[in-house]
């Protein structure tokens, strides 16, 4: 918990505010969630501060919420295209991923509870960064990270517009495919790897699981010699 908190103030992700007028307050939660390893082992354990989204009204405290996320059969059909061409694929986290998302609404929210600010517990948060839970979370990450990569060269697919491909000269693919906060990628270049790698690196914090092993259910084996 203490984690996420300064993951919270890392992105300045709010400021604390008196409660103006006639304005809502959102209350927060925390949810805890385990994520495990192919093998049934625990990879890490998560503490999330959650924004209780519905809470929130529409037209009020939000206007756009909808975003895309990786079809199933694309992500079969990204790793069948690897495995023809004897790639590799890899996979990374952004860490604490819609804390990028920059907030256009105004959206206030209780102090998280065990973390209320001495003297000053009757203030609220005004966000400047979305929150895990908000309305609008998914559609403001997806429009930082999908801005990001049409900056550095990458086209994004017309009929799945979570599949990002960049193209060098006549021979070198880079394939990257999002799902929410997980990012997999492959390609025949290891220059364009190193350089999307350098990329995300610099633009976000990540968790590198290196050879993708376990995605969504599916186990996938592979070795990079």
């Amino acid at each position: 918990m203490d984690k996420e908190i300064k993951a919270l103030e890392k992105h300045k992700t709010w400021e604390l505010v008196d409660l103006p007028d006639n304005k809502e307050v959102v209350r927060l939660k925390w949810v805890y969630k385990t994520k495990y390893r192919s093998d049934g082992s625990i990879q890490k354990y998560k503490a999330k501060l959650v924004a209780k989204g519905y809470m929130q009204r529409e037209g009020i405290d939000f206007e756009e919420t909808f975003a895309s996320v990786a079809r199933f059969d694309t992500i079969r059909t990204v790793l069948a295209l690897a495995a023809y061409n004897k790639w590799c694929v890899y996979e990374f986290d952004i860490k604490s991923a819609f804390l990028n998302g920059v907030l256009d609404d105004e959206v206030y929210v209780q102090q998280p509870q065990g973390y209320k600010i001495a003297d000053e517990e009757n203030k609220v948060y005004k966000l400047k960064k979305t929150l895990y839970g908000l309305k609008q979370a998914p559609m403001a990450w997806y429009d930082q990270i999908s801005g990001h990569f049409k900056l550095h060269g990458f086209h994004r697919s017309e009929s799945e517009p979570t599949l990002y491909v960049k193209l060098r000269g006549n021979d070198e693919v880079l394939i990257v495919c999002l799902y929410v906060d997980d990012l997999i990628y492959t390609s025949n270049s290891a220059a364009l790897i190193a350089e999307f790698k350098d990329f995300i690196i610099g633009e976000f914090e990540i968790t590198d699981f290196g050879l993708m092993n376990y995605f969504l259910g599916l186990e996938v084996k592979q070795s990079d010699t």
